[in-house]
């Protein structure tokens, strides 16, 4: 584990819409001798301080806020810092919510009702070049890992736009991709899952926890 004292030189976003979260977790930082701490409510907020110049050694994020889906703000941050270090703090321990962020190459998730101090642990764990995810994320992963092949992030976005209901050309227009590659991602999908059809995609897709169970076709 990397020397805790190094990470009181870093920048830090914290981006949560509740604000004792947001005090909570600066308030821990402090405590361990990180004061460049940078607090938003809003993903908006986030991403126009970057854009003006802004850059942090970490990202701790909550998946909901007010204004941007939480998954779309994780894109929208490697688009502009590629390397970003990311954590992804979160009341959320559904399987589909673990592998979509595992798809995303997220650095940590830690679930809020973890002893605090484990923020600590997953920054100096980024920063000695490890993934870290808290034990129940961890175990509920483990659990749920019972095939060697999983959709991408991609393929898991067009999972949701099949589930829903939409053709190869809606969610070809939805995700500003061709309908060749919507094919191919679909394609690929009925083989990880082994279906025969839409309607069993969608049952196994709920069944091993890659999207909500409460998504029903039109």
């Amino acid at each position: 584990m990397a020397d805790i004292s190094i990470l009181s030189h870093m920048n830090i976003a914290v981006v949560d819409d509740h604000e004792l979260i947001r005090e909570g977790l600066n308030a821990i930082l402090a405590n361990n001798g990180i004061d460049n701490v940078d607090k938003f409510s809003t993903a908006t907020d986030l991403i126009a301080s970057i854009d003006a110049g802004s850059s942090y050694d970490f990202y701790i994020v909550d998946l909901e806020l007010p204004d941007i889906d939480g998954f779309v703000l994780i894109e929208m941050i490697r688009a502009r810092r590629p390397k970003a270090n990311i954590i992804v703090s979160t009341i959320h321990d559904e399987i589909w919510t673990l592998r979509k962020l595992a798809a995303r190459n997220v650095n940590a998730i830690i679930y809020k009702s973890v002893n605090s101090d484990e923020i600590m642990t997953a920054m100096t764990e980024i920063i000695a070049g490890n993934v870290y995810y808290c034990a129940k994320a961890r175990n509920a992963l483990k659990n749920a890992e019972n095939e060697s092949l999983h959709p991408t992030a991609r393929e898991l976005d067009i999972l949701y736009h099949i589930s829903l209901g939409k053709t190869t050309k809606e969610i070809a227009g939805a995700l500003f991709i061709s309908e060749n590659t919507v094919e191919a991602h679909r394609k690929s999908l009925f083989q990880k899952l082994n279906a025969v059809n839409v309607a069993d995609l969608v049952i196994k897709a709920v069944e091993k926890g890659y999207i909500k169970s409460n998504i029903t076709m039109m």
